[in-house]
């Protein structure tokens, strides 16, 4: 028929997208799998999904509905981390599918923030509330219970008491000066994190692994969702002009540059990269 236009599918980045056009509807598990599209097309975010549904149900078999919130904790810390197997890959820390939520669940290895995302929903599916935390320089999870809060390390599967969380924050505080006067409560860095401050997190992680490896078309992929993400981040939409006249794409490399330029037209690189603009318009 006439007139008719014609069917175009969604791109992964189109999806992606929509999972996070919303933070009062942003569905973290589904957005987290959805970052390994770029590595794999044809993946089934959905069957991804009603796979950890199927481990978690599991596990929820298992629990009488009145359960104590105490025992359901330690319940699922045994069938996480013993019975599934779960745990930080400490030999290969830097490899990318540590951040890919498909490959950790069919490797049982992950980061902090991986394992972390998965924790959550299984404690969800059985009945806790559990958050993440943006520890500095490990992501944390916090399990409320009736009686307080257990912070637990999903790299290890250890809960970790008052002292242990100040010893890991000291150098932490010591290096940004952070001490004595200055001295911040540690209830501070143990706020939970927003679903998209998570994302952003996984995504950063990606974005320093590709940029070591000097694979310009992967970190382009992950700069192209941190941008779709953190829209009012700049910084992150001038690291994907520099990454997409990497691999030869200036015209758009142009147009990310530019709106850069236009937000921050007084960054201490902006003059810098007006001349780098001028050239990639001349190869257009």
């Amino acid at each position: 028929m006439a007139g008719l236009l014609p069917f175009v599918a969604p791109t992964a980045l189109d999806y992606f997208a929509s999972l996070v056009a919303d933070d009062s509807s942003l569905p973290l598990l589904e957005a987290a799998i959805a970052l390994a599209l770029d590595e794999d097309p044809g993946l089934d975010v959905q069957g991804e999904l009603a796979r950890i549904d199927a481990l978690a149900e599991r596990l929820r078999g298992r629990i009488p509905a009145d359960t104590s919130p105490l025992t359901r904790l330690r319940l699922l810390n045994r069938y996480f981390f013993e019975e599934l197997g779960f745990a930080g890959n400490v030999n290969h820390y830097y490899d990318p599918a540590n951040s890919l939520l498909p490959l950790v669940l069919e490797t049982r290895r992950g980061i902090p923030i991986s394992l972390a995302v998965l924790y959550i929903e299984f404690a969800a599916q059985v009945g806790l509330q559990a958050q993440g935390v943006s520890f500095p320089g490990h992501f944390l999870v916090k399990v409320h219970l009736p009686r307080g809060e257990v912070v637990i390390d999903p790299f290890s599967g250890q809960s970790l008491s008052r002292e242990q969380l100040d010893e890991r924050l000291a150098p932490y505080l010591r290096q940004e000066g952070l001490v004595g006067d200055n001295e911040v409560p540690l209830g501070l860095f143990l706020q939970p994190a927003p679903a998209r401050d998570v994302l952003a997190r996984m995504l950063r992680n990606l974005k320093e692994i590709h940029q070591q490896a000097g694979d310009a078309r992967r970190l382009v992929g992950v700069l192209e969702r941190l941008v779709v993400l953190l829209p009012q981040d700049w910084a992150e939409r001038r690291d994907l002009a520099l990454a997409l006249a990497e691999i030869g794409r200036h015209a758009s490399a142009a147009s990310e540059l530019s709106t850069y330029l236009l937000k921050c037209p007084e960054a201490s690189d902006a003059t810098a990269l007006r001349r780098r603009l001028q050239a990639w318009r001349r190869l257009m």
